[in-house]
């Protein structure tokens, strides 16, 4: 079961831009011989051009120029001649050294070196119900470019909510997407990585266990992050969608198994890092698998719905940081920032996507009504008519509404007017806090 939610989907997806261009494209040796025919002899009637071209050089050999012998005749004109296929992995053959300058004209220092390659980071999360990769190099300050990307529904975290313990078959599923995620981050000279798991394994009382076992079989090392962590991470990977003149978000992940919650103050001096004005935050052991796991998410009736709402605000309100943004909420600059499956299938319905697509999702904008009439629109419908949809799916269709109903609750304690959407989340967060810890983007933006 693969994840619309890849991530992958950035205009540039593939090697970095820092890789040589390919020696042996349309104008490769181009300049080999100008003047040959087929199969590089020369033509009818080339002797005669040769001929005069010989006695041109005797003649000015007496000048103050030299002209070296025609296969010389690249390297004096700074025209590189074409390099022969070397066989793959073989190191480049070693430079010639350096001829003498022809009198009266400059030294040709030969080929310029390659440009520096981008260093490459990983980040892996392991969740309740998705297991998701990302590998991307730096670009400008802040910024990355992902090269490569695998995301798959395992959901981890099927039945734990009853027995405690993680399933042997979701272990199977999770253990299968993990074994393709290591083989992507062994083809790769990854400088830095962080593998992490979340709430199925941090709950589960086989968690190490299944963490052991993925060590044996897949060859990565995960670690168990706590649930403050979590909600930072989520910040920091979000920290571009808040916008300059914002002086209030709360920023919300509703995942499998648990929901971070962040409440971050923008009213005074801002920080390079977002996650530095989290002034509260709570993680509700809560999520879609857990909640629909418990109410049913198959057939889902309005009071059934209305009473997954009350569950999750029955929650909300044991949260004593919950009012520390009271100063901001009636400004138009305060709005509600949501990063999980679900506003991102929202917003799909929304833009009645018939593809789900991530670039028109990342980023945009959902007023206080629009936000009503989908969740309104999805409680509507059947199974049936939740699976039809493309930005659903069967992957989703049992855990949609479950989702919606987290929402819910958050917006009643949070009611804003504005919603922005993130398709972004855990992995961009560990992607940006080791490619800055790492000191790539100093010297404002210059690598380091």
């Amino acid at each position: 079961m693969e994840d619309h939610d890849t991530g992958a989907r950035a205009p540039e997806v593939g090697v970095s831009r820092a890789s040589p261009p390919d020696s042996a494209g349309p104008s490769a040796g181009r300049h080999h011989d100008r003047h040959a025919g087929p199969g590089g002899r020369h033509a009818p009637g080339d002797a005669q051009q040769q001929k005069g071209k010989t006695r041109k050089r005797r003649k000015r050999r007496r000048g103050r120029k030299v002209f070296a012998r025609d296969d010389n005749h690249a390297a004096t004109t700074g025209q590189s001649a074409p390099a022969a296929s070397a066989p793959a992995m073989q190191p480049p053959p070693a430079p010639a050294p350096p001829q003498p300058a022809a009198q009266g004209r400059p030294m040709h220092s030969g080929p310029r070196p390659p440009q520096q390659e981008l260093p490459v980071f990983a980040a892996l999360d392991l969740g309740t119900n998705n297991c998701r990769l990302l590998v991307a190099v730096p670009t400008r300050h802040g910024q990355f470019r992902v090269i490569d990307a695998f995301s798959r529904i395992v959901r981890l975290g099927e039945g734990l909510t009853a027995s405690g313990r993680l399933g042997q078959a979701a272990m199977d599923r999770a253990v299968e997407a993990l074994k393709v995620c290591g083989e992507k981050l062994r083809n790769r000279k990854i400088r830095k990585a962080r593998l992490i798991a979340t709430e199925a394994c941090r709950t589960a009382e086989n968690g190490v266990e299944f963490l052991d076992r993925v060590e044996r079989e897949a060859g990565l090392k995960l670690e168990i992050i706590d649930r403050q962590t979590e909600a930072r991470l989520a910040v920091s990977g979000c920290g571009s969608l808040v916008e300059r003149d914002t002086q209030g978000v709360v920023l919300f992940d509703i995942g499998g198994g648990s929901s971070e919650i962040a409440l971050i103050d923008l009213t005074g001096h801002r920080s390079p890092r977002l996650a530095n004005h989290i002034v509260s935050w709570t993680s509700l052991p809560v999520g879609v698998v857990s909640l629909a796991e418990r109410f049913g998410g198959r057939t889902v009736t309005r009071q059934t719905f209305a009473a997954m709402v009350e569950d999750v605000a029955a929650r909300l309100k044991s949260f004593d940081g919950r009012h520390r943004l009271a100063h901001v909420l009636a400004s138009p600059k305060f709005h509600l920032l949501g990063t999980s499956g679900t506003v991102t299938t929202l917003a799909g319905v929304h833009l009645d996507l018939e593809r789900y697509d991530r670039r028109r999702v990342d980023g945009l904008w959902m007023d206080r009504q629009s936000v009503d009439r989908m969740v309104e629109k999805l409680v509507g419908w059947d199974f049936q008519q939740r699976v039809a949809n493309p930005c659903i799916g069967a992957d989703r269709a049992d855990l949609v509404l479950a989702g919606c109903a987290i929402l819910e609750a958050i917006r009643g304690v949070w009611p804003s007017e504005r919603l922005r959407v993130a398709d972004r989340g855990l992995r961009e967060g560990i992607l940006s806090e080791l490619m800055a810890d790492d000191g790539v983007w100093r010297n404002d933006g210059r690598r380091a």
